[in-house]
């Protein structure tokens, strides 16, 4: 790979004018297709972040460049206080293929899981009693405006911008008895991930799953399934709740819903559906451009099948990298679909990310002892085995 760095000019203009929140490598990029990504200087990378599991369908998707091209020439936005066509098609088709009622459309995934949060409290506040507490786990990430840093269980944020959103209370993930004790009279609802990806690839279990739902049913209280990860075919099923069998009251969707296009939405059955109006809104919710990503993506997503290729991939992914951990010292190799982790022999994480990288492979380390690998849903056998090579010489490399 070039060393150099992609222009002095661009990275003097990005140090001068962008805030810093993030430590980012040198290189600038410039085009992407399929799983690759091209820097500046013309070197290729092997992406198996897709930009936090969010290019569903790889980079710049031929279907989804499409779509936008030819919606941008008709109606970019509209208004929020007015319908369109292609607000009513991606209504449709996740409804129509979920088991949820009715949909908004915000921007992020942040965004549409504070509006679930909302839609449980005004819930809880006709329905409950007043009840507004929202059960969490620890260890859980649903975004980074104030009040979903409160509702998350993520290390190292409970002292961060403080005084925190009152109204959660955390549990650990997988502990059902230790969610059933926390619920009290003030409790509206319960509020996880299927699997909590930022804390490193971590599955609910069936058991902890139908649990909860049952728990639920018997208090009377609402199960929120945040599935900004892992909706929309990333787990092998095109919403992750599918694979237990049980299903949620009100489901989040961000990420991979506009294949790369900013796009989120939260779900609710009908008897949850208790905002009036001006409870909830966002100048740029449902606007034409963004609603043409949803329902192109969705669509081709159930007729291409897509969830059941990710579903064979990732299983042979995990064969393979319990392969690769019989050489390596790999363990605890785990996930669903196309999310996948694995344990490293020690807090190596960061070197091996940033050999890969100096060897073309973007990976992430969600934890200092762990990789993770979120490739596009249409990544080929060769490509991940690509992947492997590269893993392979940084791993021995480092150790």
């Amino acid at each position: 790979m070039t060393e150099s760095p992609s222009t002095p000019a661009m990275l003097n203009a990005a140090e001068q004018s962008l805030i810093y929140v993030v430590t980012r490598p040198e290189q600038v990029m410039v085009r992407g297709k399929g799983s690759y990504l091209w820097d500046a200087n013309d070197n290729r990378y092997l992406d198996f972040i897709q930009g936090w599991a969010v290019n569903c369908l790889g980079h710049c998707s031929p279907v989804l460049v499409r779509a936008i091209n030819k919606q941008a020439k008709q109606l970019v936005n509209g208004s929020p206080a007015l319908l369109n066509d292609q607000m009513i098609e991606a209504a449709n088709v996740l409804t129509a293929n979920s088991c949820l009622d009715k949909v908004w459309f915000g921007n992020s995934g942040a965004e549409v899981n504070e509006g679930a949060v909302k839609l449980a409290r005004k819930y809880g506040a006709e329905r409950l009693n007043g009840a507004y507490e929202i059960i969490t786990t620890n260890n859980s990430f649903h975004g980074r405006t104030l009040g979903m840093m409160s509702a998350s269980g993520k290390a190292g944020w409970d002292k961060l911008f403080e005084p925190k959103v009152p109204g959660f209370v955390h549990v650990d993930f997988n502990d059902l008895e230790a969610t059933r004790a926390a619920v009290t009279d003030r409790t509206c609802a319960i509020m996880l991930e299927p699997i909590q990806g930022e804390a490193g690839v971590y599955v609910a279990t069936q058991e902890y799953m139908s649990g909860l739902r049952k728990l639920c049913d018997e208090k009377g209280i609402l199960l929120i399934l945040d599935e900004i990860q892992t909706g929309i075919g990333r787990t092998g099923k095109l919403f992750g709740y599918e694979n237990y069998e049980v299903e949620p009251d009100i489901m989040t969707l961000g990420k991979g819903l506009g294949g790369g296009f900013p796009v989120a939405a939260f779900l609710a059955k009908n008897n949850v559906c208790v905002f009036e109006a001006g409870d909830q809104g966002g100048t740029y919710g449902g606007q034409p451009l963004a609603m043409t990503a949803a329902h192109t993506v969705v669509n081709h997503m159930i007729d291409k099948k897509i969830p059941d290729r990710a579903r064979r991939r990732g299983n042979s992914l995990k064969r393979k990298l319990r392969k690769l951990g019989k050489e390596t010292g790999l363990t605890n190799i785990r996930g669903s679909g196309l999310l996948v982790a694995v344990d490293l022999p020690n807090d190596m994480g960061a070197s091996v990310v940033a050999h890969a990288f100096d060897h073309g492979l973007l990976i992430n380390a969600p934890k200092p002892n762990a990789l993770r690998f979120m490739p596009a849903l249409t990544v080929s056998n060769a490509e991940v085995d690509e992947m492997l090579d590269i893993l392979r010489g940084a791993l021995a490399s480092v150790s």
